[in-house]
């Protein structure tokens, strides 16, 4: 590991004025994911802005029955915290499938967002990769291209973005708030991550210095049936190689009146399937449908010989998962048989 600067930050400005005003710098929160490519030398910043002390670490609700989560609140008592657990399932679920307890227990919500692709290519100094060093190639392209993307990519990068609960935000339309050189602002959490086009080396659409200062939940998702279901080679913690957030509310006719679905380990960021959520809205919900909004999704994928197991997995797993939280619904709307 390099030799670095670092300094520890108490109040959001002074962390923003660090991070300006040194060369190469980084913000360092829970460090799960910064320090381990620290060690493989893969990130070399000159300055580490620690924000590990800012008061970003609590939960509130909002007006309207939202909730917001502040960027230094760690995964595991976002995922154990009782108004995600009821009112926002999928968001639970996501982050217990994503890391072990004790990495759960370090890392914090911005940070979760923030973390960088798992792809060999990238980690690997000895190989060439846009992502980490810019206009070398994408060893990928003719590699080992079995976790990577089939939505998304472009021809400088494959990856895939690694996150398990930006998967389950995408879904919720959740918002995130960003301060930084020039004020604070809002975006919705699908705009912060970019698909990689010509430049893979640009994760997000943040501007250099900002931070993400909170995730808010919105009262449109709360209380809506929400599920989140993970495809891996391993029981134990491991990427996804598929994943599918939902979130499905019915009228009582069994039509869908709300539709949100987003997969993850399929593209570059997480993937706010659209399409899909366009032929979902309004009509039946049985299987049928479901699979056709899964088939409207992924007639876009662009898979290589190596990953073309991920598109009917992907379908598979969105129709087992919306399928079980229509069967839910239906079960509690059903009559009660007369004696």
């Amino acid at each position: 590991m390099k030799p670095f600067g670092y300094v520890r930050a108490r109040t959001v400005p002074e962390a923003i004025e660090a991070h300006t005003s040194a060369p190469a710098a980084r913000y360092l929160g829970g460090g799960t994911n910064l320090v381990d490519l620290m060690k493989l030398g893969v990130e070399t910043p000159a300055t580490l802005v620690d924000i590990s002390a800012l008061p970003l670490d609590t939960v509130e609700d909002t007006p309207g029955n939202g909730l917001r989560a502040g960027a230094g609140v760690r995964n595991s008592d976002l995922a154990a915290h009782p108004r995600v657990r009821a009112d926002w399932p999928v968001l639970s679920q996501a982050l217990l499938a994503g890391a072990s307890g004790q990495l759960r227990n370090a890392a914090t919500t911005g940070g979760n967002l923030l973390q960088r692709t798992r792809c060999p290519y990238f980690q690997d100094l000895a190989q060439p990769c846009n992502k980490r060093a810019p206009g070398t190639g994408c060893a990928a392209l003719t590699g080992h291209s079995r976790e990577l993307a089939v939505l998304g990519a472009s021809p400088s990068c494959l990856a895939t973005h690694p996150s398990d609960m930006a998967v389950a935000l995408a879904a919720l339309d959740a918002e995130l708030t960003v301060a930084g050189p020039g004020g604070t602002r809002t975006l919705p959490v699908t705009e912060l991550h970019r698909l990689p086009g010509a430049h893979p080396e640009r994760d997000t659409t943040l501007a250099p210095g900002e931070l993400i200062t909170a995730v808010t939940l919105p009262p449109a998702t709360a209380g809506a049936p929400s599920a989140y279901r993970k495809a891996r080679d391993r029981a134990s913690y491991a990427f996804a190689l598929v994943s599918v957030a939902a979130v499905l509310r019915l009228d009582p006719d069994g039509t869908v009146r709300q539709a949100r679905l987003a997969f993850g380990g399929v593209a570059p960021r997480p993937w706010r399937a659209l399409r899909a959520e366009d032929v979902l809205t309004g009509a039946r919900a049985d299987e049928e449908t479901f699979r056709r909004a899964a088939d409207a999704e992924l007639a876009q994928a662009a898979p290589r010989p190596d990953n073309a197991f991920k598109v009917p997995l992907a379908r598979e797993l969105a129709v087992a998962v919306l399928a079980d939280l229509a069967t839910a619904q239906t079960a509690q709307t059903a009559p009660e048989p007369q004696p």
